[in-house]
């Protein structure tokens, strides 16, 4: 195996696992070749034989493991060992601050780097026929190599609204904090949303989203839309953010409380003592 080669020229203390593909099998092999070794997962579907187990995912519990970890192992469960940039961390108070006065008039549209199905361009088709006033601004977010980046530039220029397109930003913090609603996908950068008390309409654009959108539904943290989503969905849910601005400042509160972006101290703390 490549791994127990590498593995077996190094010192390491701890190895860290997070691949679908690697199972309990893996782990085996290669666990003698290190001192420790975490795993992330937030599937629950398969064995791990590790000493550490991450999942930072909403919803989930210690049950859900049961029978698929060592008795020894650790388990790291919930948004709050969600392993985020210090960047979020940093500007939660600025940003919590900022939404005690709510109002929409800037959203944030960020569906993932790639976003292969081009949802956003479905987004920014279906906002032209909301009841938002056009002075609202439109701060669309995706990835450089992003199939419907050329589309959803032309969209950009013939909006009705003030609508930017970046690719590639180093700064999602800020414009986080910015931003007064976020339309995005349910994956790892819905705890970034939370962290700043971002409201959201989130859509599931992968299986393994699914769950963190339901149970995001479920705390209050997100609006969910189904997908592929259905335009009259997302219209009614703007349309009500703007017609009723307290909804958002509620969504901030709720969303506030599932993640307050230490994560990775904490996270630190449990590999410091293992060690």
């Amino acid at each position: 195996m490549q791994s127990q080669a590498i593995l077996g020229m190094i010192d390491a203390d701890w190895l860290v696992v997070d691949h679908y593909a690697l199972d309990d099998l893996w782990e085996r092999q290669v666990s003698p070749l290190v001192g420790k070794v975490m795993a992330i997962d937030d599937l629950a579907d398969r064995k791990h034989h590790v000493d550490v187990l991450l999942d930072q995912n909403l919803g989930r519990s210690n049950i859900d493991y049961e029978g698929l970890l060592p008795k020894y192992c650790i388990r790291l469960i919930g948004p709050r060992y969600a392993l985020l940039r210090p960047e979020f961390s940093g500007a939660r108070e600025c940003s919590l601050h900022r939404r005690r006065k709510a109002g929409l008039g800037r959203i944030l549209i960020s569906m993932g780097g790639m976003d292969t199905p081009n949802t956003t361009s479905s987004i920014l088709k279906s906002l032209q026929h909301s009841d938002l006033p056009s002075e609202l601004n439109l701060d669309v977010i995706m990835g450089s190599a992003a199939p419907g980046l050329d589309e959803v530039r032309y969209l950009s220029e013939i909006s009705r609204f003030n609508t930017s397109v970046s690719t590639d930003v180093r700064n999602m913090a800020e414009r986080m904090c910015l931003a007064d609603l976020s339309i995005g996908a349910a994956g790892s950068t819905s705890w970034e949303r939370c962290v700043l008390g971002l409201p959201s309409i989130a859509v599931a654009l992968a299986h393994n989203q699914s769950a963190i959108l339901e149970a995001l539904h479920s705390a209050g943290a997100a609006e969910k839309l189904g997908y592929p989503f259905d335009e009259l969905d997302l219209i009614d849910a703007v349309n009500r953010f703007h017609k009723e601005p307290e909804t958002l400042e509620a969504m901030t509160e709720r969303a506030s409380r599932v993640c307050d972006g230490k994560g990775v101290d904490r996270v630190l703390e449990w590999l410091n003592v293992k060690k």
